[in-house]
């Protein structure tokens, strides 16, 4: 599975890590696992870095759009990207652009910079 998470309920944290080819599905049932174990309003750290440009551009605004219709149906929390490599970074730009939605978002080079960025965002309700 080229999308391994872990949902932490006492922290309302997700953490995720995309290694190897990563496909549209993979995304989404990464986003229909979240949002089934009730994690799709929780602070998310999502780390790429290791994944090569399988996405296209039209994929990555194709799933940011997805996170726009799932803002739309209820609360999506903060996401911070760990993007080290200059490729992952500007694909999580090109989604970060298209996933235009009332929530922080940011790109960091950085797992640390990203962790500390999340830790001071608040935690959802509920």
């Amino acid at each position: 599975m080229p999308v391994h998470w872990t949902i932490s309920h006492a922290k309302r944290l997700v953490v995720a890590v995309a290694k190897d080819e990563v496909t549209v599905a993979d995304i989404e049932k990464y986003f229909a696992g979240i949002t089934t174990d009730g994690a799709m309003s929780y602070r998310k750290i999502f780390e790429i870095t290791h994944t090569p440009s399988v996405l296209t551009e039209a994929n990555l605004r194709a799933l940011g759009e997805r996170v726009v219709l799932y803002a739309q149906h209820g609360q999506i929390g903060p996401v911070a990207i760990v993007a080290a490599s200059d490729e992952s970074f500007a694909q999580a730009q090109t989604f970060a652009a298209a996933a235009s939605a009332r929530r922080p978002l940011a790109i960091f080079r950085e797992l640390h910079a990203a962790r500390h960025w999340l830790d001071a965002q608040p935690l959802p309700e509920g």
